[in-house]
């Protein structure tokens, strides 16, 4: 039982982490050039588990989820994403790295690549299309969840992120 839960707790802290790759993306207003923003992220997804021993286990997952923005209408407002990733967990310390692709109103587009070492995850925002082509962002997160596995081999959770970005 106890490498069961620890598990969902990985799995959990890998889709925070992950769904952190959502960096702002706007809906079709105009945003200024930099500014705050202010979200909340909800994915679900599925996973594929090596699950060797007590000790160590490895898993891939992909997730889908989507934003909404506070107040709406802001900047990352109704933005979709996708996410796949690979973690795994040696004697207590969790590892691994993911890529996110999120689309936002207008069919922009951000890719972000984490790297997750123990607590720790960092973000790299990889490329972009349109608006996101040369972006940055930073940020922080707050978990919302964890909320109860609707099936075996599924994880689903939401956060609130909040920030600064600056486009081209």
């Amino acid at each position: 039982m106890k490498s069961k839960l620890n598990l969902n707790l990985q799995l959990t802290r890998a889709g925070l982490v992950v769904a952190l790759s959502i960096t702002g993306a706007a809906t079709a207003q105009t945003y200024p050039k930099e500014g705050n923003y202010d979200f909340s992220s909800c994915w679900s997804g599925a996973s594929n588990i090596v699950a060797f021993s007590k000790t160590h286990t490895a898993f891939s997952y992909e997730m889908t989820g989507t934003t909404l923005s506070n107040p709406p209408g802001g900047f990352g407002d109704k933005t979709t994403f996708r996410c796949v990733g690979m973690n795994y967990v040696f004697d207590g310390k969790v590892a691994g790295a993911a890529v996110c692709e999120g689309t936002d109103m207008q069919g922009d587009k951000s890719l972000t690549h984490f790297a997750i070492d123990g607590q720790k995850s960092v973000r790299t925002f990889i490329s972009g299309t349109g608006k996101f082509d040369g972006m940055v962002s930073s940020g922080a997160t707050t978990p919302l969840g964890p909320f109860p596995s609707i099936k075996p081999g599924t994880f689903q959770n939401c956060n609130r992120q909040t920030g600064t970005y600056k486009m081209k």
